[in-house]
């Protein structure tokens, strides 16, 4: 009977598999250590209307791959992604968006002896809260400290625990005696399959005004190879003809040639006093709005004494 059970759910698992891949062309594949069964719950219902996430064992996970890779070949690309502890987030909406829910969804939890510290852990200089007895705790791991206040306060900050090591026992005892809680859990995205691509999530760290950037430095390599290299090109054109227009200027102002869009650069400089009324022109009109709304507001009417009553009872003088 529970054999029967368990084929039964290996059937249901790899019919939603499969449908999901035909859905969707959007797929977060996302790392689950540490992550609970009450994290996952909170995590599928911040992600209702956006995503569906679907864990499963490996070998499964394989197999529906291989099987749907038959049909859409571009889905082996996911098949190498399927290593150790992870699922998919399936979703048709913007992936930053997705992102930033899988992020805003970790929680604080403990060191545990023998996990892998996914952060540095340091220990903040300070008083601890500690009864002197515990002296010898922390001196078993090189802590420096000293008694104030009647509790043990640490002398400068420790870098107990560093990226990717185990944690130790002691370690985890000690951050456990502190109230410390190192260590953010939540579902890590470790790649992206979108439409047949697969590629890393630091991608989506690239903004639009990086892309635009990165683009004109582009533009500029080509203008200056083809400069240098007298190749012309779009990107040297406008360069280009600006040379030439200097040149042209340049040739145009030392001698008598006749170039119609030169003749009033020779004029003003011969005038400078003309080039000077030029340069003062567009303050002016600048100016005049204001001084036309200055002279079109209308004087203060004189306001009436107080007292008089228009001489009806005579005090009025």
């Amino acid at each position: 009977m529970s054999d029967r059970k368990f084929s039964d759910a290996k059937l249901r698992f790899t019919q939603k598999f499969q449908e999901l891949l035909d859905q969707y062309n959007r797929i977060i594949v996302v790392g689950a250590d540490n992550v609970g069964s009450n994290h996952f719950q909170n995590i599928r219902i911040a992600l209702r209307g956006k995503g569906i996430v679907l864990m499963g064992k490996n070998t499964m996970m394989h197999r529906v791959l291989k099987i749907h890779a038959k049909k859409y070949p571009a889905f082996e690309a996911l098949i190498p992604e399927v290593k150790g502890n992870v699922g998919f987030v399936f979703t048709k909406a913007e992936l930053g968006e997705v992102r930033q829910i899988l992020l805003s969804n970790k929680v604080l939890a403990s060191a545990k002896a023998g996990a892998l510290a996914p952060n540095d852990v340091i220990v903040p200089a300070g008083p601890t809260g500690l009864e002197p007895t515990q002296t010898a705790f922390l001196q078993a791991l090189d802590i420096a400290s000293k008694i104030n206040k009647g509790q043990i306060e640490i002398i400068n900050d420790v870098h107990l625990i560093k990226k990717g090591e185990r944690v130790g026992s002691s370690e985890a005892t000690l951050l456990q005696k502190l109230n410390i809680k190192p260590f953010l859990y939540g579902l890590t995205i470790q790649s992206i399959y979108d439409d047949g691509f697969v590629y890393d999530p630091v991608i989506l760290d690239i903004s639009d005004n990086d892309v635009l950037a990165s683009f004109g430095q582009g533009v500029t390599n080509v203008a200056c190879v083809s400069l240098a290299t007298e190749i012309p090109t779009i990107a040297s054109l406008p360069h280009t003809l600006a040379s030439g227009y200097v040149n042209v200027l340049s040739i145009a102002l030392e001698t008598d040639a006749k170039i119609k869009q030169v003749e009033r650069i020779k004029y003003l400089m011969a005038n400078p006093q003309a080039a000077a009324a030029t340069a003062a022109a567009p303050a002016a009109a600048a100016a005049a709005p204001k001084a036309a709304a200055k002279v079109a507001e209308p004087e203060p009417e004189p306001e009436e004494e107080e007292g008089g009553m228009g001489g009806l009872f005579g005090d009025d003088f």
